[in-house]
Formats: C-alpha cells, structure tokens, sequence
C-alpha cells in the first residue's frame, strides 16, 4: 500500500526523479528520464510492483526528515529503542550515467536495518533478470533494454523475486547504496564515490539557490518551490515538466487521472515567470531554445504540449495491471489533450517572449519570425470554440479566459514591436486587440451576476477568470473585476479553498467533485493583493502553504474533507503560484510599486 501523497519527498538530478516516503521507500521512479516507463511503480500499486525501501527492522520510535539546507539532499531520521540512523538520499546532477545514492548513516547506537529492493520495469509489470556482477558488492538487475547497478558493502540474497539485506549501524557508520541506470547493451556504467556525490551535489543546489534574488519574509518557502521547479527541468533540452508522476487522482478513487510528465507550453511559461522573477534566467534561455525546436514548422499545428526533447506524439493508453493509487483508476499513460486546441496558449507564448525582451534576455532573428507567424495564425482562428486551460474532453466552447489570453498575445506583440522597434503590422493587430476586448466584455461578462463566466453564454464561474487583472486585460479596481472576485467567494469557495469549476454546473453531484485546485486559491490571493486587500491575500496565502508537507511540497490539489493532498505531486504550477502570491505579498509589503507578476508592462 502507497503512503498518503503528502508523505513524499522528491529527489531527481534535472533528468528525471524519484518520490521517497516516510518509511524510505521509493515508490516511484522513471528511468532514465521524466518519461520513461517507471521502474518503481508501487505509488500506483503495491510494492510488488516496485519499491526500493531502506529502514530500520525493529519498531520506531520516530521519523523525522529534512532537505539539507537549500538542496534536494533528503535526510530520514530513524529513532529506536536501541539508536539512531539517517537516510541520505539524493541523485547526483547526471554525469555519463544516472545514479540514485542512499546513504546509511549511525547517529547513536546500533540499528538494525534491513533493504528491500524490488525493481519492476515497464512500469510494474516486467521482472528482471538477476545476478551478481564480476566485482564484489555489484548487482545487475537486466530486463529488454534497461539495466541497473547496485553497488554496495552490504551482502544482498535474493528472496522471493526480490532482493534484500540485513545489516547492522553502529554510531559514526555509514553504509552505502549506490544504483546505476544503464542499456543493457552497454557495458556497465563506472562506479561513484558517494560522499565526494554528496559534497558535489550540495555543491551544486549552494551555488544555483545562491543566485536567488528573493529577499523577502517568504524566503524558506519560495526557495523551496524554485528548487522544485528547478528539479522538475529537463536539462538536456531544457524542457519542463509539469509534474514528475502519471495519476496521482484529482478525487481519491476516481476516474480524473491524468499523465502530466510532459510540456505544457502554459505551465512552462509559468515556470519561467517564477524564475526570472527571482533571479534565474539561464532556465527560461534552456527553454527559449527548446520552444523553437518543438514549435518549428507551421504554427497551425502548435501544440498545447509536447515531450521532454520535443516529440509532438503522446499517445495515451492505460497500464491496466496496475490497480491504480488507492483503486483510483485508469492508469493512465500518454495525455490525448495534446491535440486540443486551446487559444490560452498562444497568449502565454507570446507574453513569454515579451517578458524575456524586458528582462534583458537577448533573442535571436527567429524568435520575431515566429511570434509574428504565431499571431497571424491566430488571427484566423481566435473567435473559435476550444478546449480551454483545463483541458475539457466535451464540446469545444468559447472559454472566457481562452479569448482573454488571445488578446493578450496581440497586446504583447504590440508592445514588444513598439518598444524594441521590431517590424510588425501595428494597425492590425491593434484593431484586433479592441476587437477581442469588445467581444469578451459583451459575450463573457455575465451582468446579472456582475461577473465573467466561464464561457460565452455561462450562467457559472470558472477560476480562471482571476487572472483577467494579472494580465492587463483590465485593472483591479475595474467594477468588473470586482464583481467578478465577489461572485467567485460567493459560489466558487469550499472550506476556505478556492475550486476551479463552479459547483452550480453540477448541482446534483456533491462535493467535492475533485479537490480545491490550490492554484486558484493563490491566484484569488493575487487578486486581493492587486486591489489592495493585503490582508486578506495573507490568510488565504497562510491558508496554501499551511497544508504544505513536512518537507515543503504540494499537489494539485486539496481535499479538504479527507484532508488529503491530492493530484499529480509535485505540481509545477501550484509551486509556481506560491512563488508569485509571495513575491507580490512582499512587494506590497515593501511599497515597490506594481506586484511582480501582473504582466502588462
């Protein structure tokens, strides 16, 4: 049986990563990257589909952990009756091959441990072939194309198709575990020295979390939400994934499970605005190059989503032996919506590169050509239903936010040709900009509720809408907006979390349909914060990060009856949302003018 989703902790080295519980077991791995199949797959089974665990054999006392400073090194303490250990474990930033390092480390005492190695390829359902490797302490697990090493001083048998050991940690003992991901028809990966990995590793997070322009009150929590994103790049490419796991359930037990080990080009430009609001600029460079590879050719067939080096095709079928996390099913691997039409992402995409020019981010020739390409394919299609950002597999309609978000592609490829004298067609592309502005005021903006809706026509909310203010469409202290934030905390709020959908479009079913999305709960934050509701945003802030885990990290969601994380974990774009709700917290609080990320400039 998996642990509750918040008892993860992440590991990963920019190429893939894996979840660690409590009880130090890695339940979840894809190897070698984000989007390959998963080696340990008990997060959505049990452990007989893969799971690495290491932990003392006799009862505990208490479980403590920690990240090591400002890194992604995680420590596990164990406290029993007879001593104390700490687990350390982290993966190296990725040399010739990709390593997972634990180390046993005796605190006080003696403690006896024992190991538990499962490994499971295809996730979960392939059993590898086993055996001992020419040098002692090696272990070489093989199945199709995949190999591991297991290197370690611990004497390993095998039991029952799995692997296991039992040891002994005497205070100032450290014992390590190192594995090695390799093909099978390669020969075997070099070894490691895994404290020199340690110091390199800690290392690197100083370095990188010491550019951090951040300074003000929310400083732990920030940092530890850009770490999260920095883990969740593919460095490679520099593509960025939304999440490093595949259905994790937005209702426990139910059917909404989705794979998001992809890029989304939305939650990539989040992304890139929460880094290069806090100082990093080399990520949203990696990804500037990686969006011209994916996106190139013609800009009808711009995609809402593409794999971690650019593949457009991401087929999605179901793991049907695998039971699903707590019975949740399908399985779900590969994402459809990839062929949805969405118009929000074009905004995002156009406003990615606006922001990248005022940053100071230089941009080559090819990046004008495109925008201007991208717009002018907009420009034939954006009065057409879509799927919206939450991706609905129903009928196409015309999305509020959808329409929004395209007017926001011409308002910044407006503003980027008038500021940096790139050629455009100006007048166009102004006539147009008033011309979405005219039609989302009169055909989304609900007036008996006071409020924009969720589509054309609507007589519901819908989440999105909070963002009308952080993306210049109109000011905060618009009567619109007002009313719009109103009808949101008069219908949209559930136990002091903010829902995406309005309850009211499914009146006979109960709640909660799926967990509050904790990113809409930020986003109304930041619409106080712009209206000048500081206090408020601050509780409703608190409200977030207060249910985030021992070590810092959210999902997707919030079931706040269970009291259960819930969703893909960790999720990019809830990260992404703590990062801006606290920077404009902290702006407001300084007086520094505008909050960072209402994005019109």
């Amino acid at each position: 049986m998996p642990g509750r989703i918040e008892d993860y902790a992440l590991i990963g080295d920019c190429e893939t990563s894996a979840l660690v519980g409590r009880n130090g077991s890695i339940d979840w791995l894809c190897w070698p990257s984000f989007d390959s199949d998963a080696c340990f797959a008990a997060l959505l089974g049990d452990e007989n589909h893969g799971h690495w665990q290491i932990g003392p054999s006799q009862e505990l006392r208490t479980t403590t952990r920690r990240y090591r400073g400002d890194s992604l090194i995680l420590e596990t303490q164990f406290e029993t009756d007879t001593g104390t250990v700490t687990l350390i474990d982290f993966m190296p930033i990725r040399g010739k091959a990709s390593d997972i390092v634990r180390l046993v480390r005796g605190d006080a005492g003696k403690v006896e441990m024992r190991m538990h190695l499962v490994l499971r390829f295809g996730f979960g359902v392939n059993i590898p072939w086993v055996k001992r490797g020419e040098k002692p302490g090696e272990l070489l697990a093989i199945c199709g194309p995949d190999m591991t090493v297991l290197r370690s001083p611990v004497r390993t048998h095998g039991e029952g198709l799995t692997t296991v050991a039992e040891f002994v940690v005497s205070e100032g003992d450290t014992v390590p575990f190192v594995m090695t991901y390799g093909a099978s028809h390669l020969p075997l990966p070099g070894t490691i020295d895994p404290i020199a990995a340690l110091r390199d590793t800690e290392e690197f997070w100083s370095d990188w979390t010491g550019q951090c322009t951040y300074t003000g009150e929310y400083r732990d929590l920030v940092m530890r939400s850009l770490i999260t994103l920095k883990a969740l790049t593919f460095a490679p490419t520099g593509g960025i994934v939304a999440a490093p796991t595949t259905s994790l359930p937005e209702q426990l037990g139910g059917a909404r499970n989705w794979d998001y080990r992809f890029c989304w080009l939305r939650d990539a430009t989040f992304t890139l605005f929460a880094l290069m609001n806090n100082g990093y600029t080399a990520e949203a460079a990696a990804w500037h190059g990686w969006l011209l590879r994916a996106a190139a050719g013609a800009p009808a067939k711009l995609q809402i989503m593409y794999s971690i080096d650019g593949h457009r095709r991401l087929l999605e079928w179901q793991a049907d032996w695998l039971p699903g996390y707590e019975g949740a099913q399908p399985v779900r691997i590969g994402n459809a919506a990839h062929a949805q039409l969405q118009l929000d992402v074009y905004g995002e995409l156009i406003d990615a590169f606006h922001q990248w020019r005022m940053a100071g981010i230089e941009l080559d020739g090819d990046s004008w050509a495109m925008e201007c390409a991208v717009l002018k394919h907009l420009s034939t299609i954006w009065s057409q239903p879509d799927s919206g950002i939450w991706e609905r597999r129903g009928p196409a309609k015309h999305y509020v936010f959808s329409k929004v978000m395209t007017w926001v592609a011409f308002d910044r490829g407006i503003k980027s040709a008038e500021k940096f004298g790139l050629k455009a067609p100006l007048a166009a592309w102004r006539a147009l900009r008033d011309e979405i502005h005219r039609d989302v005021c009169a055909k989304g903006f609900d007036a008996k509720q006071n409020a924009f809706v969720d589509h054309y026509g609507a007589d519901v909310l819908d989440a999105s809408v909070l963002l009308i203010p952080a993306v210049g469409f109109l000011p905060p202290d618009d009567p619109r907006v007002r009313g719009t934030v109103a009808a949101i905390e008069a219908h949209m709020i559930h136990d002091g979390f903010v829902l995406r959908h309005d309850p009211r479009e499914t009146p006979d079913e109960p709640l909660p349909v799926e967990g509050a999305f904790l990113a809409c709960s930020l986003w109304l934050a930041d619409a106080y914060v712009f209206d000048g509701r500081i206090d408020q945003a601050k509780v409703l802030f608190d409200r977030v990060v207060g249910i985030a885990n021992d070590v810092g990290l959210l999902a997707e969601e919030y079931d706040s009856v269970a009291g259960r994380q819930t969703g893909n974990f960790p999720q990019a774009l809830t990260h992404i949302a703590l990062i801006i709700t606290a920077n404009n917290l902290s702006a407001a609080k300084a007086a520094t003018g505008k909050p960072a990320v209402q994005r019109s400039k």
